[in-house]
């Protein structure tokens, strides 16, 4: 085999070596995982649920009734949707609600989640008091239990919460391979980290934070990657993340893969702008001890899922014709990564036609990781809607 051609191949193995052992750690630390769910707490936190909409017409409203379904008392927690070019006539209906409504102002193209967390704490109804914020998406949904289930883990001393994010929807190849990366992160980066002691890490909603912490903190928030920066601002200031697996939110999946490979842009540009701002804390993390951020930090140097899989699929097909035996060192890797995904896969997402719709999402999100590559300078300054469907649990 040509000698740059072998210098490629070991490069590219043992960079997707080292992120599939880390991987495999942490995949195994899922399975041993068993979270006891918190006693049950006579005493009751406040809170403040924030929900950013932009254009969020079609689903904000059934996002809205789950929440004032709650058998949690009315008195102990109000809800603030922060409106960002929805339509008058959704404003109008909204209104109506028992909420709090916030219509900020920015312009076209301008918006972002951070910028509508900053304005609602800014925009907060009279002198109310809080315990935790909440954060969730406008097509979230939640059950009956979600804030008794927050109020228990709050009680006992746990003040950054990450909630079980699952999927309402499955009904195309996209949402399907969306909901399955989304629960194989839910095992490596939340089951898995807390079982070895590690902050679970964020996933942008469902996320409970301590008030004071959020108010002081919320405003050294600025991009599209706002879960990455706080995962940053918490781990350098020594906070623990809590994962609750018991404890769900549902969240639609977007649904055509056009969407899905602009949101897995939007993803891995603010991965690499987080380590670019980060990496460079590391020499005094360590001598802190600070292993969660270090974790953190190493996580963000992981080849992104769908980029792995791409790499190690064209080896596969490539490597063959030039030497057998380099290419036997993929196939191995190749069935390591299937281990991995069947261990973290929930029996949920295992359909009668799983087989056909992986195998048809597939080539769009393997080629899409690749190209991707390419478009992600200012890509996690940039802000893109992704529409929604209106879909129920």
């Amino acid at each position: 085999m040509n000698i740059y051609l072998s210098i490629i191949d070991w490069a590219l193995f043992t960079i997707t070596a080292c992120t599939i052992l880390y991987m495999l750690y942490f995949a195994i630390g899922s399975l041993l995982y068993k979270h006891d769910r918190y006693p049950y707490a006579i005493k009751k936190a406040r809170f403040l649920v924030l929900i950013p909409a932009y254009a969020e017409d079609k689903v904000i409203e059934t996002t809205i009734m789950s929440l004032l379904d709650q058998n949690y008392a009315k008195r102990d927690y109000d809800i603030m949707v922060i409106s960002d070019h929805m339509s008058e006539m959704t404003n109008f209906k909204l209104a109506q609600y028992p909420i709090h409504l916030a219509l900020p102002k920015f312009p076209e193209g301008e918006s972002s989640k951070a910028k509508a967390l900053n304005f609602a704490m800014k925009n907060l109804p009279g002198l109310k008091h809080y315990d935790m914020v909440i954060v969730l998406d406008a097509d979230n949904q939640v059950d009956e239990d979600f804030l008794e289930g927050m109020n228990n883990a709050f009680q006992a001393g746990i003040h950054i919460i990450q909630a079980h994010r699952v999927s309402k929807n499955i009904n195309t190849s996209s949402a399907l391979l969306d909901a399955c990366f989304e629960e194989i992160n839910n095992s490596i980066f939340r089951k898995g980290h807390v079982y070895w002691e590690y902050s679970a890490s964020l996933v942008g909603s469902g996320i409970g934070f301590k008030y004071e912490w959020f108010r002081d903190n919320v405003t050294k928030v600025f991009t599209t990657g706002e879960d990455k920066e706080f995962e940053a601002l918490l781990l350098r200031q020594g906070n623990y993340v809590e994962y609750l697996d018991d404890v769900k939110v549902y969240d639609e999946k977007t649904q055509k893969a056009d969407n899905f490979n602009k949101q897995r842009r939007r993803w891995m540009a603010a991965q690499l702008a987080a380590l670019r701002h980060n990496i460079k804390n590391l020499p005094m993390a360590l001598l802190e001890h600070q292993y969660d951020y270090i974790d953190k930090v190493i996580q963000w140097m992981l080849i992104p899922r769908t980029l792995l899989m791409g790499i190690i699929l064209v080896m596969c097909v490539v490597l063959p014709f030039f030497s057998g035996v380099a290419a036997s060192k993929w196939y191995i890797m190749g069935a390591v990564v299937v281990f991995i995904y069947a261990m973290c896969l929930p029996d949920y997402l295992i359909t009668p036609d799983f087989k056909y719709k992986f195998m048809k999402g597939v080539p769009n999100v393997m080629w899409g990781a690749v190209t991707n590559l390419f478009h992600l300078k200012g890509a996690d300054k940039k802000f893109e809607h992704t529409e929604h469907s209106i879909t129920t649990k």
